[in-house]
């Protein structure tokens, strides 16, 4: 199991690639405005598929255009590597829509 990083590295991450995500006691968390209902599911739908590769699922929340991405490493009680490089691939599928 990854290692919780510590707040000053997960700040440090943040600031330098992780701009569209905050911090929220233990989570990352980012929401994604889509066009239509229909391109939220979708990116809904990318995102299980890496999620199932990683074997490292997000909280997900779908509220209209708005789908908001919630990571956390719930067995190490924190933010993880696995959380970051999750965050990272949201970003990417989120930008190729």
């Amino acid at each position: 199991m990854p290692d919780v990083l510590g707040t000053a590295e997960v700040d440090r991450l943040l600031d330098a690639e992780l701009s569209r995500w905050s911090r929220e006691g233990d989570s990352l968390i980012r929401d994604v405005e889509s066009e239509t209902f229909a391109l939220g599911i979708r990116l809904v739908d990318s995102v299980a598929v890496v999620a199932d590769e990683m074997d490292h699922h997000p909280d997900i929340d779908i509220r209209w255009t708005t789908t908001t991405f919630r990571l956390s490493t719930h067995s190490a009680g924190g933010i993880t590597t696995n959380d970051v490089e999750l965050a990272r691939r949201i970003d990417t599928l989120a930008a190729q829509r």
